[in-house]
Order: C-alpha cells, then structure tokens, then sequence
C-alpha cells in the first residue's frame, strides 16, 4: 500500500513535551482536551480508594444535603486536572516533589465537563542533579460555565534537553526497533 503513495515518506518526531528550557516563569498553559465527568467515574474512583463519604454514592443520601446530589470524589478532580495537565508540563519529568496549596473552590457534579490550565511561577536548577530542573506550576480546573472548581500547586522535576535522547526513529517509552525504522522508507 505504502508504494501506491507519490510522495516521499519520512519518520517525523512527534510532541515530546517541554524539557526544563523551554518553561518562563508567568507562562500559562491551556491544557488540550476538556472531559466530561461520568457516573461511573465517580463512583469507580470512589470503590477504588474507598471514600466512605456516601456523598459521593449515596443518592438518596445526597439528595438530602445542600447540593441536593451527589459530589464527585474531589481526589477524582484532582488527578484527572494533573493528568491532563501532563502533554503541558511533566511529559519529561524525572519526579514530582509535591502538590501543594490545594483548593476545592465549587463541587463538580456528573455531567460536568473540567477544562485546566498551569501557569509557570517558578523555575530553578536542582541543587542536587544536573540532568533536571525544578518547575513550579499553578493548576487550575474550571467547569463547562468557566467556574473555577481547584487549583493547586504542583512541583515536578522536569529533564533538560541535553539529557533526553528521544528520536523519530524511538520516541519516549518504545522499544528500539519496533514500528517504522528509517531501512524500511524509501
């Protein structure tokens, strides 16, 4: 099929995130993807780490207190605003050293579809390692109306360029030699 093309193929490298560089403090990332919050979501993530809170599986419970329903798990909210906050800012981390300063400003309910974004507040080289460099960022959810429902501070060791070997050939967590390899385009 590939000798059906007219056209020249070559391996291209794909986004491989930000290395320690390539962050300024004031720096604000919007994070790609919102996400809708499910039922099952919440109520997986719950059993799974078993919060007890029948605030988050109890309906007839929830109904009786001031949200009149259910609440997602606020640790849900918080790791799924880290995982999408990763493409952006932890890609090349090497650690997180802390999440700090942690906010939950409105309730998110079923249904609620969480937008996030990081600013850069602050960069510096590690003391102890020079392959990496200590990043400071703020995260912040918001929900499909533009209510801020978390923020929180987050603080990973994040690779500097000259250290990361990725290649078009073998990006970041493939095995060498597996898929397209530069003898196989011609």
């Amino acid at each position: 099929m590939a000798d059906d093309y007219d056209h020249d193929r070559r391996l291209v490298s794909g986004w491989e995130g930000r290395y320690f560089e390539d962050f300024a403090v004031g720096d604000i990332y919007k994070h790609p993807y919102g996400r809708t919050v499910t039922e099952t979501d919440n109520v997986w993530f719950t059993n799974l780490t078993m919060n007890l809170n029948p605030m988050h599986f109890n309906e007839a419970y929830a109904a009786e207190t001031e949200f009149g329903e259910r609440l997602v798990d606020g640790t849900f909210t918080i790791a799924l605003a880290v995982g999408m906050s990763v493409i952006d800012i932890s890609m090349n981390a090497t650690a997180n050293l802390g999440y700090d300063r942690i906010r939950h400003h409105a309730p998110v309910f079923h249904g609620d579809t969480i937008f996030a974004e990081s600013e850069v507040l602050e960069k510096r080289e590690s003391s102890s390692r020079d392959h990496v460099g200590i990043v400071t960022t703020e995260l912040r959810a918001y929900n499909e109306d533009g209510t801020k429902v978390l923020s929180l501070e987050r603080t990973p060791m994040v690779l500097k360029r000259e250290y990361a070997e990725p290649s078009p050939e073998q990006p970041t967590g493939w095995p060498e030699g597996v898929g397209t390899q530069p003898e196989g385009l011609g």
